[in-house]
């Protein structure tokens, strides 16, 4: 995440009615079948996607440091050593995004590039059997992420 203060939001933080839904369970296969090392390379090609991406400017200067939080917290959540918390705490991703104002059109980006990178997934050793779950995840975690209202888009 960038270093962005909360306070340079201009639109307060939007809760949808009823939330977005329940994620799908992930299969700890997953991170049996790619490692630490597949889950820190998938999430850097994702990282290098981003980078060149409309919704670059929410990501920071560092794109590596970047990339290497959030595989922390994948490999935690493929079943892998608790990376994430042990260094940086409890994940709290949609509270830790609040500075970040994320509306439905950066969502579908932020989908679209990791979808891309999933397309490579062979790359990263990422099991085949896995990758409509994976993507199912990836979709509904991203609408916990949207915290603009749909009325104040743009």
């Amino acid at each position: 995440m960038g270093e962005i203060d909360a306070m340079s939001r201009t639109k307060p933080i939007h809760v949808p009615p009823g939330g977005p839904g329940p994620l799908p369970q992930l299969s700890p296969e997953i991170y049996e079948a790619m490692g630490e090392d597949g889950v820190f390379a998938m999430l850097e090609a994702f990282y290098d996607e981003l980078g060149s991406s409309e919704i670059r400017h929410l990501f920071g200067d560092d794109l590596v440091a970047a990339s290497k939080r959030s595989a922390a917290f994948y490999v935690q959540l493929l079943g892998g050593p608790p990376l994430y918390n042990t260094q940086y705490g409890n994940p709290m991703m949609r509270r830790r995004h609040f500075p970040f104002e994320i509306d439905e059109s950066a969502r579908k980006t932020w989908v679209a590039c990791f979808f891309r990178v999933l397309e490579r997934s062979d790359e990263f050793g990422f099991p085949a059997g896995h990758l409509d779950a994976f993507r199912a995840w990836i979709d509904g975690f991203s609408r916990w992420m949207v915290n603009v209202a749909p009325d104040q888009d743009h």
